[in-house]
C-alpha cells in the first residue's frame, strides 16, 4: 500500500485528515512546499506504533542478554510464574 500523501493545505479541512486517518490506520504525510514537513495518525494506530516499539526493545533486551551469557528462563518456568501472577487460567 502506497503512503497517503497530502498538501499543508489541507489542514484546513480537518475533518478530511481525520477521517483519512482514522480510516487508513496509517500515518498521513503531510508536504509543505513539495517536501515532507509533518505526519500525523490517529492515536489508535500511534498506540499500536507504541506498543510494537515497546515489543521491538524488549527483544533487542534479550538478544542482548543471550548475547552476554544470561542463560534463557525455560519456557515452563515462564509460564508457571504467569499463571502465578495472573491467575491459573491457561496461558
Amino acid at each position: 500500500m502506497f503512503p497517503t500523501i497530502r498538501p499543508i493545505s489541507d489542514l484546513r479541512n480537518t475533518n478530511l485528515i481525520s477521517e483519512l486517518c482514522h480510516s487508513q490506520q496509517e500515518p498521513v504525510f503531510i508536504t509543505k512546499n513539495g517536501y515532507s514537513d509533518l505526519v500525523i495518525m490517529s492515536a489508535a494506530a500511534y498506540e499500536k506504533q507504541l506498543s510494537l516499539l515497546e515489543v521491538y526493545r524488549k527483544l533487542d533486551e534479550a538478544e542482548e542478554q543471550l548475547e552476554s551469557g544470561v542463560s534463557p528462563t525455560p519456557g515452563k518456568e515462564v509460564f508457571k510464574r504467569l499463571r502465578k501472577k495472573y491467575g491459573t487460567a491457561s496461558v
